[in-house]
């Protein structure tokens, strides 16, 4: 399942500190089945707002977004939903459900006006609570949970949604190592085995490098880059990027490219 981005524009009508407002130009991407792309950049670059009109939350003021050769505003909530989930980068619940209320979340666009959760639902939601290491926390209240085991429940239901491309803003924020590392081999996981396409919006270089074969890099609300990560990924991307200098190089022992800064260029 192909997700297309073509000439896109979007804008925001309210105005930033220095009196500007923000706004994508002709964003042009294409997103392939089975992928797994690293959406890079500074903060406020637009980042987020391509995950969300890819998701189809937002509408783009110019081009248009394709599922399939679908237009997303073709295309019904319902069954766009079957189709793209996303990440966000906390979840704030109203009530304080449990873990595989949470995850049954993911199954309303499955379900009819009224209808309740059947076996085949729960079944559903107690697989994906396993996919990602956390069946163990079917009963836990989510508010309960550290934040490392509460985004791998967010994930498990977006998995419950039973969605061809996965969209994540930022899964890894705020994690240690440990649960970085955790997330990030859950996601190589779910894209390998379960042939979900994925769309990884992240600060973290050097987790783009392990963990995607291609990626977008914006700045400004445009498109820097894109295609393979060892083609997109050098000193000079980064320093345009970020302004950063940056040593980028292939590390035997982890099997990828790693990032490691050196200094503000000037």
């Amino acid at each position: 399942m192909t997700l297309q981005v073509q000439h896109v524009s979007f804008g925001y009508d309210s105005l930033d500190e220095e009196g500007s407002a923000f706004s994508l130009c002709d964003i042009s991407v294409t997103i392939q089945r089975g992928s797994l792309t690293g959406l890079l950049g500074p903060n406020g670059c637009g980042k987020t707002t391509l995950l969300k009109l890819m998701a189809g939350i937002l509408p783009p003021n110019g081009g248009a977004i394709t599922l399939n050769g679908r237009t997303l505003d073709g295309i019904s909530r319902r069954e766009l939903a079957r189709q793209i989930a996303i990440v966000p980068q906390e979840t704030h619940p109203a009530f304080d459900y449990s873990a595989l209320e949470m995850v049954l979340m993911g199954r309303h666009p499955h379900l009819g006006v009224f209808q309740l959760e059947g076996p085949e639902d729960i079944a559903i939601a107690h697989d994906s609570l396993s996919a990602t290491g956390t069946a163990h926390l079917v009963r836990r209240p989510y508010m309960t949970l550290s934040g490392g085991e509460k985004q791998r429940v967010v994930i498990a239901g977006a998995l419950a949604q039973a969605p061809n491309v996965l969209l994540l803003d930022e899964p890894t924020a705020s994690l240690d190592l440990a649960y970085q590392m955790e997330v990030a081999s859950l996601l190589g996981h779910l894209n390998r085995d379960r042939g979900v396409s994925m769309v990884l919006a992240t600060h973290d270089l050097n987790l783009a490098a392990s963990l995607c074969d291609s990626l977008i890099l914006i700045r400004a609300g445009r498109v820097l880059a894109h295609g393979p990560t060892r083609d997109v990924l050098t000193v000079a991307t980064i320093q345009q990027l970020y302004d950063v200098e940056a040593d980028v190089h292939f590390h035997e022992a982890s099997g990828h490219l790693t990032v490691v800064p050196i200094r503000r260029a000037p």
